[in-house]
């Protein structure tokens, strides 16, 4: 099995390369975001971290505290899907290059998302202490506030193997149209 690795920012030519088939692993930095993020951002609220050309990872990760800070127990992927009604205005207001939760997201989105250069990555359901031990730190937590739904930056290494889903030429494993 061919594995492309990717390191993040990730460049329209990261994402250009890539079809609905192919397998990805990240090292380097990536954020999560799930409703409460996406609600906060497309309401107008500027995240204090640069999210243009990164790894969008829909996730409320467990942590806990340790002597040396926070150890993420379980990181599983969220269902994707449900914050389709909000996630080309997330997209289109961050410059983000790739998603990554499990299940699909709509073929209507996905085709929109294309537009800006963003994939969509699967990752397994059920999974959450594998994808936790990929991660090496956390480098913070931004609106913490909002507990496991809070924007964390995470550093990463050997994250996936993900499949990309949707690509930016409409390739797209979810839909049934041939």
């Amino acid at each position: 099995m061919k594995v492309t690795h990717l390191t993040p920012p990730l460049s329209k030519k990261d994402v250009n390369r890539l079809r609905a088939g192919d397998f990805v692993t990240i090292s380097g930095k990536i954020h999560t975001a799930r409703d409460k993020i996406y609600a906060r951002i497309t309401a107008g609220e500027k995240p204090p971290v640069d999210l243009h050309g990164g790894v969008i990872y829909n996730c409320g990760p467990l942590a806990k505290r340790t002597a040396s800070g926070l150890q993420i127990i379980s990181a599983g992927p969220t269902t994707s899907a449900r914050m389709d009604p909000l996630q080309v205005d997330f997209i289109r207001r961050t410059g983000a290059r790739a998603l990554v939760g499990k299940g699909g997201i709509g073929t209507e989105i996905a085709q929109q998302l294309a537009n800006f250069g963003c994939i969509y990555l699967a990752s397994t359901g059920g999974a959450g202490v594998l994808s936790a031990s990929q991660i090496d730190t956390v480098e913070g937590v931004i609106w913490e506030e909002l507990g496991p739904e809070a924007l964390w930056i995470l550093r990463v290494k050997n994250f996936g193997p993900l499949i990309v889903a949707t690509d930016i030429l409409g390739g797209n494993l979810y839909s049934r149209e041939k």
